[in-house]
């Protein structure tokens, strides 16, 4: 195999992995509000910091188009009709939260630098998946929600777990992305 082919090989392997990480990480739910408490925010956070933006994203699109295509590897199932789910807008915000996680963090491996970078790609999910979710909620749904309450119910209550994952983030990231340079798996 040439190293052209390596070059790509790796990437491809570790967004495939990431991708079923992700989906493994929907299975340990705990319900709150109008959804569930799930690792999945964290995984997608970890994919940006450790495969970098582009494959990072990439991951968590394939695990999109996994679920939707019928794979039933989301919290309640899947296929093409989850996009109802209200939950569904936090899943579209994984790509984005892997990207903005990888931007923020750069090439550092500090700590601090990677709780800011997680903290900020999941917040930047959170913009997508809350509005959704009211969306979902008040139109197809029917439940005529005020903003605040969607933003209560659909964001604010779960902030709290977001804390507790970006530290654990902060602390698994940095020695990880070490080793994945050191074995040269990135």
């Amino acid at each position: 195999m040439s190293t052209k082919q390596r070059s790509y090989l790796r990437p491809l392997v570790l967004t495939g992995a990431f991708a079923a990480l992700t989906a493994v990480c929907g299975f340990f739910k705990v319900p709150l509000g109008f959804t569930f408490i799930t690792l999945q925010t964290m995984m997608a956070a970890l994919a940006g910091i450790l495969l970098g933006a582009k494959w990072g994203a990439a991951s968590q699109a394939v695990y999109l188009v996994l679920g939707l295509v019928g794979l039933p590897i989301f919290t309640q199932g899947g296929g093409p009709g989850y996009i109802f789910q209200p939950s569904f807008g936090f899943l579209l915000g994984f790509p984005l939260t892997a990207a903005v996680s990888a931007w923020v963090l750069g090439d550092s491996t500090s700590p601090l630098r990677t709780a800011l970078a997680a903290g900020a790609g999941i917040l930047a999910g959170y913009l997508i998946g809350t509005p959704y979710m009211g969306l979902i909620l008040n139109v197809y749904m029917g439940k005529g929600l005020d903003v605040w309450t969607v933003v209560k119910t659909g964001c604010l209550i779960y902030l709290p777990g977001e804390a507790v994952k970006v530290i654990f983030t902060a602390v698994v990231a940095p020695p990880l992305k070490r080793a994945m340079k050191k074995s040269e798996l990135i």
